[in-house]
């Protein structure tokens, strides 16, 4: 015998409920986070240096900054090239012994792929991946304002993912 506080549901009982599923628009609505959005959280640091600064100089500042690249700016901040990790390795392997006295100028990259802040978080990624590099330095009107990597829009996406998580549990719960 069921106690008498038990009562079976009946049709009525969750008619004040509001049911939630998914949509088009709630499973695509990562895929419209902008790059602006990543960089509230993350900031705008960007760290620079000179065509005509040494190799040297380079690696101390990643090695100090805990980075996997440098931006290259001319006088006025204008963005020149990028020099990363990989590309100071690959030098290192090229020219034994005698890369560190080496200018940024002579192992940068030129032609920089970068982004806006209106641009989609998913539209880099994609970017990022085909062109197989990690850093992407983020222009507003031609102008300097951040750099995202990879790694964070990978971080920011399980963020995302996390917090969806979380709001699914607390729908499903309350």
């Amino acid at each position: 015998m069921a106690p008498t506080s038990y009562q079976s549901p009946s049709r009525g009982d969750k008619s004040d409920k509001t049911t939630y599923s998914q949509s088009a628009e709630s499973n695509l609505s990562h895929s419209q986070t902008t790059v602006a959005k990543l960089l509230e959280g993350k900031g705008d640091a960007v760290f620079s240096v000179r065509p005509n600064d040494t190799i040297h100089s380079v690696v101390n500042t990643l090695k100090e900054k805990r980075i996997g690249a440098v931006l290259v700016t001319d006088q006025n901040g204008a963005l020149q090239g990028i020099l990363s990790e990989r590309d100071i390795v690959r030098r290192m392997a090229d020219t034994p012994g005698q890369t560190l006295p080496q200018s940024v100028e002579d192992l940068m990259t030129r032609d920089v792929k970068t982004c806006t802040p209106d641009d989609l978080l998913n539209e880099v990624l994609k970017t990022m991946t085909e062109g197989r590099f990690r850093h992407m330095p983020v222009l507003r009107d031609g102008h300097l304002c951040g750099v995202i990597t990879i790694g964070d829009v990978v971080h920011f996406r399980l963020k995302e993912l996390e917090y969806e998580a979380l709001r699914m549990k607390q729908m499903i719960v309350g």
